[in-house]
């Protein structure tokens, strides 16, 4: 079993050493694509200017929130223009602008960030958003404020409110989630961003001298470590089905999105 696991160990090095690392979003500057494990320690020394690590997974409880999976949502659903695409959610400009904001409420300080939402319309039709922002009050529970673009694909936009139904999505095929530093971050002080994720994120651990310690998030969708602890090192990302990723290498470079090489799963 030994002899198996360390030829596994390393054809794994030689494979990682081989390929040669992503670029960053466009504007970004190039950086080398982190890997993502357990906490464990990695098993083989890192190579110049990578990062080495499992290819593995753990599990974590997962935890009550607003938003839950397999759980269907009724409201209304009214339009705002989305201009470029960004928003509360703080993930820049996008071409996709099937996307919504979720209100107060269900947004739970940004918890909803990032998530797939099908929204079922009263008439029968229905479209798939990514809630990139926050509809504040007169917003109400279960509300979702669709850009004028996918609201067009349920109802003509003179409707104004349109009674809607809305579960979380998984969906099958995305790129590899990615790490964001934020602007001002140092050693210091940080704050941390995951974007591209398939699933919600419930939380977001640093591994400190002490252990793993939890960041607290803020309304803007970063983590933020206001000492310093833990900025720079690796960093442990739990979705809202309990799945837990650990990513290691990440170098801190404020505003530089750095890409890793994995994604929750499919539910």
């Amino acid at each position: 079993m030994v002899a198996v696991l360390t030829a596994a160990g390393v054809l794994t090095c030689l494979v990682m050493t081989l390929r040669p690392g992503p670029t960053a979003d466009a504007g970004a500057a190039t950086t080398v694509a982190p890997v993502v494990g357990t906490e464990a320690a990695p098993t083989t020394a890192p190579s110049t200017g990578s990062a080495i690590g499992s290819q593995t997974t753990g599990r974590a409880a997962p935890r009550p929130g607003r938003i839950q999976p397999h759980t269907t949502y009724e409201g209304v659903a009214t339009a705002y223009k989305a201009a470029d695409g960004d928003g509360s959610c703080l993930f820049g400009p996008s071409g996709d602008l099937m996307i919504a904001a979720m209100n107060t409420t269900d947004y739970e300080s940004s918890r909803a960030c990032g998530a797939y939402v099908l929204v079922r319309a009263s008439n029968g039709a229905s479209i798939t958003v990514r809630i990139t922002n926050e509809c504040p009050l007169p917003c109400a529970p279960g509300q979702l404020d669709l850009s004028e673009q996918a609201f067009a694909k349920l109802a003509d936009l003179k409707v104004g409110r349109l009674p809607i139904t809305w579960t979380l999505l998984s969906p099958g095929t995305l790129r590899p989630l990615s790490i964001r530093y934020k602007t001002g971050s140092s050693p210091y002080w940080c704050g941390i961003q995951v974007s591209n994720h398939r699933n919600p994120i419930d939380r977001l651990e640093v591994r400190t001298a002490q252990g793993w310690r939890q960041l607290p998030r803020t309304d803007y969708n970063h983590f933020l470590s206001t000492n310093g602890s833990g900025c720079g090192s690796s960093i442990r990302i739990t979705d809202v089905y309990g799945e837990r990723l650990t990513v290691d290498g990440i170098a801190l470079k404020p505003d530089v999105v750095q890409p890793t090489r994995v994604q929750f799963a499919p539910h």
